[in-house]
């Protein structure tokens, strides 16, 4: 049988230190118990994924006071970082609740007692939607976001054998043409059928701009998200009109973080800004700067170099298994200046030096800023806290490791 690298390192790293692997309801691991040894960075097995406390509190920090300074809610994605342990502090720190793109993502975080779980992704199996009408049973405040009416009269149906109220938002496409209904009368019209439902309750709106998020420069982000915006805006005006009572309009992202509660948003889906890739750094800063450092890259995967055999590059054990593949953007190495990666297969990446730079050595070990956060998580089964050098909990990933994506 074959067995995936990456699960049996870590699965033979957790039998050497007493440790199972953890589901998805369990606490974080305390570094301080694992044997009375605290571990250091130096004995972790790599590739492995490290989360820098101190740059992560501050992340988190941010983006709480930010929110409570421009009075706007926020409600972190949780596809981000997949991780019951991070949704509890975010939640600590006056998160509403969580966003969730999947169901199994959903029910990693109901089955920990993360409450405020909003599925941002339409969904139209029965199946899925059966499920998400189990959880929403729970009472952890389960909410749904549709944008169609066959959805909503499948999610209705499942609702009304239960029998129950679900609460859902209207998904609005304010631009990306990827889900949602269309802005304005076709809103309308679903908000209407979704109010003839006594199995569910309208409590809003969702109105994502993905489009606007990565936009080159603040001037032209902003205006982006604003004309994204306006779309869901006329629309609630629409929907109030009619006689709707819409508490919720629940949308932006790290990258327009601080445009978007300026423009009616009650609740900010923020999801990448606890972690930040290289993604975010090139889109540029309100103040101007070249690289976005609002938040700070608290999120590395830790490599080894494993071959220095070429005069012109070294290699390390970090490839297409340990970095997401779906993105332009490169690893960026932290604390080590002049080196360039670029992918040499599943299980490897090459550095060059510039301007003449000097190469890592053999076994030398070294930390790359992610290209995408998001995907490079899914990689994963755990993420190594770190204070400083010193390992001070571990994450179980468990909305990828133990659900998975199917069934």
């Amino acid at each position: 049988m074959k067995i995936k690298r990456r699960t049996f390192i870590a699965s033979s790293f957790c039998s050497t230190f007493g440790l199972g692997l953890a589901s998805s309801a369990a606490p974080a691991f305390a570094a301080q118990t694992i044997k009375g040894k605290k571990l250091s960075k130096a004995e972790l097995p790599t590739p492995a994924l490290l989360v820098d406390l101190d740059m992560f509190e501050a992340n988190l920090t941010k983006m709480a006071g930010h929110c409570k300074q421009a009075g706007c809610g926020f409600r972190p994605h949780a596809k981000t970082h997949k991780c019951p342990e991070i949704a509890r502090r975010q939640i600590s720190a006056g998160a509403k609740g969580i966003c969730v793109a999947t169901v199994p993502e959903a029910e990693a975080m109901v089955k920990a007692g993360i409450p405020g779980v909003l599925l941002t992704s339409p969904i139209v199996e029965p199946g899925k939607i059966e499920r998400m009408v189990k959880l929403a049973a729970t009472g952890k405040r389960v909410m749904l976001s549709v944008g169609h009416a066959l959805e909503a009269e499948r999610l209705a149906d499942a609702a009304r054998r239960k029998p129950m109220t679900v609460d859902v938002l209207i998904d609005v496409d304010v631009g990306d043409h990827r889900t949602g209904v269309l802005p304005g009368e076709p809103a309308l019209r679903l908000a209407e059928l979704i109010g003839k439902s006594k199995s569910l309750r309208l409590r809003g709106l969702q109105a994502y701009s993905g489009s606007a998020t990565h936009v080159v420069g603040f001037p032209a982000r902003e205006r982006a998200s604003r004309a994204a915006l306006a779309k869901a805006l006329e629309t609630r005006e629409l929907l109030i009109k009619a006689g709707f009572e819409l508490e919720i309009l629940s949308g932006g992202s790290t990258g327009t973080y601080n445009i978007d509660p300026g423009v009616g948003l009650t609740e900010l889906q923020v999801g990448s800004f606890i972690f930040m890739d290289v993604n975010y750094r090139v889109i540029g800063g309100k103040d101007g700067n070249a690289i976005y450092s609002d938040f700070q890259p608290s999120l590395t995967v830790l490599t080894t170099v494993v071959n220095t055999n070429y005069s012109d590059h070294v290699s390390v054990d970090a490839g297409t298994k340990a970095f997401s593949s779906d993105s332009v953007d490169k690893p960026e190495s932290k604390g080590w200046s002049g080196l360039a990666y670029r992918r040499l297969g599943d299980e490897f990446g090459a550095l060059t030096a510039s301007d003449g730079g000097k190469l890592p050595r053999l076994g030398d070990r070294l930390e790359f800023i992610v290209p995408h956060c998001d995907p490079t998580v899914n990689l994963y089964d755990r993420i190594y806290a770190m204070r400083g050098d010193f390992v001070e909990a571990i994450w179980p990933i468990a909305a990828r490791k133990e659900f998975g994506n199917g069934v």
